[in-house]
């Protein structure tokens, strides 16, 4: 376990700026325990550390391509997922793949350190499936001051990357009545009715992902 001269050093991974920034400041509370060592969006993990915390908004979870890539990194001593989606295909198929963590974003701070904590520690950790609970405090994600929901979001994203109602849904395991729900639900919300509208409003409003590294994140090692 972490001591106070030696808190365990993690690396946040995503495309999206916004969303790892958010994780950032939740775990920064905990800086005793659980220190930032870099945050990357579409570059790969460079330091040295004990976890890398995948947050899966609008990511691959599916394709395990990502994730794959982070398991075999030399530099990531272990990988967790953090996500919404426990669909049980997506769980196991990242335990296979080697993760050793599997962390829902409905976590309380104190629980998700706690967690992080386990796992470098040797444990496994899959969190309880949280169904349609609220993320936790703290965490951000592209939309949420025009109202959208994380998974109004995501679905958002994934459409402004280009993908299909069919994709999407492969994509995060929803039933394809359930994105289009989604999808009507977010169109409300930002004002658009044709979908080369939302893709227009979500190039202009931050739902393309970024592309840059961010070291040493406020002071960390």
């Amino acid at each position: 376990m972490p001591t106070p001269e030696r808190p365990i050093t993690v690396a946040l991974v995503d495309d999206y700026d916004v969303v790892v920034m958010g994780v950032a400041k939740i775990l920064d509370q905990y800086r005793d325990r659980v220190v930032v060592a870099e945050i990357d969006t579409n570059e790969p993990v460079e330091d040295v550390v004990d976890i890398v915390l995948y947050d899966a908004f609008a990511q691959p979870e599916s394709d395990q391509a990502e994730i794959g890539v982070l398991v075999r990194n030399p530099r990531a001593r272990r990988v967790v997922v953090f996500t919404w989606n426990f669909h049980p295909n997506l769980v196991a198929q990242a335990r296979a793949q080697g993760v050793r963590g599997y962390l829902s974003k409905a976590l309380p701070a104190r629980e998700l350190v706690a967690a992080l904590e386990a796992v470098h520690a040797g444990e496994v950790v899959i969190s309880e499936d949280p169904g349609r609970a609220r993320p936790a405090s703290g965490l951000d994600w592209p939309g949420r001051g025009e109202g959208l929901t994380d998974r109004e979001a995501e679905i958002l994203a994934l459409i402004t990357q280009g993908l299909s109602n069919a994709d999407v849904a492969g994509h995060t395991y929803l039933s394809p009545n359930t994105v289009k729900s989604y999808i009507r639900s977010a169109y409300a919300k930002i004002g658009v009715e044709s979908r080369t509208q939302a893709v227009l409003w979500g190039v202009k409003h931050g739902f393309q992902p970024d592309s840059h590294r961010i070291d040493h994140w406020r002071g960390g090692p």
